[in-house]
């Protein structure tokens, strides 16, 4: 794919812009056509888009004294896209959408309000077990923070990606499930339930590998911490 130079205008480039879609690997910018998909969604899709319609009305319908306290609040969180030296932060109005989607994923959809900045602990997750159960895959998983004074705050969140043993990951075929519950105290256990697994990704097997990642949701105030990559053996 073509390379793209920095000139005096611009240094970088990510994301898109009409046909063109700019994209990074190994620390080199690159662009292509932009891929356009006549596919109109999966049913979790479709709602999944609804959710962030909803979001982005409630933003513009905010008083722009709100989206100024959203707007400051945002200047100390790190981006998720480069520079990555500091000298670049997200806005009040990607913040505000993160938390809106945050809360909407634990079942408690509303517009949220501006709530500081709060650093996420360093956790850690192990898989303690899994087991089929009527067709739903039912997941444990042990979540550690020992670092953390108030575990019980955050709810675990996972894109999950079931194929065969060995199998590598395809992160377009990853799916979001959310913990049922919040964490307990360190070291707690954090019960994901998968329904219909065997359908959701066409495998009926007693053996698999499961890729994850793994985030942490502040379930006070919405947000949503970096995430951590799992690859696990599951026996059935």
């Amino acid at each position: 794919m073509p390379r793209f130079l920095p000139n005096t205008r611009f240094s970088d480039c990510w994301s898109s812009v009409g046909d063109v879609t700019f994209y990074h690997r190994d620390g080199v910018c690159y662009f292509r056509k932009r891929a356009v998909c006549a596919y109109g969604g999966s049913a979790g899709q479709i709602t999944a888009g609804n959710v962030h319609k909803r979001a982005l009305t409630a933003w513009r319908g905010l008083n722009h004294e709100v989206q100024l306290k959203w707007n400051a609040i945002a200047l100390s969180v790190r981006p998720h896209r480069p520079p990555f030296d500091g000298s670049a932060h997200i806005t009040g109005h990607n913040l505000f959408v993160s938390s809106y989607h945050g809360f909407a994923q634990i079942g408690n959809e509303h517009i949220p309000e501006p709530m500081p900045w709060r650093s996420f602990p360093s956790f850690s997750v192990e898989l303690e077990g899994c087991e089929a159960v009527e067709g739903v895959l039912v997941i444990r998983f042990k979540v550690s923070m020992p670092q953390e004074s108030e575990p019980t705050r955050y709810r675990l969140h996972t894109k999950i990606l079931l194929t065969a043993l060995g199998a590598g990951k395809r992160p377009g075929y990853m799916r979001m499930f959310v913990a049922e519950e919040n964490c307990g105290g360190n070291g707690s256990i954090a019960e994901v339930r998968v329904p219909d697994y065997k359908t959701v990704w066409g495998l009926d097997l007693t053996s698999y590998t499961m890729h994850c990642r793994l985030t942490l949701i502040d379930t006070v105030t919405g947000y949503r911490g970096d995430s951590i990559g799992g690859k696990f053996a599951v026996n059935l």
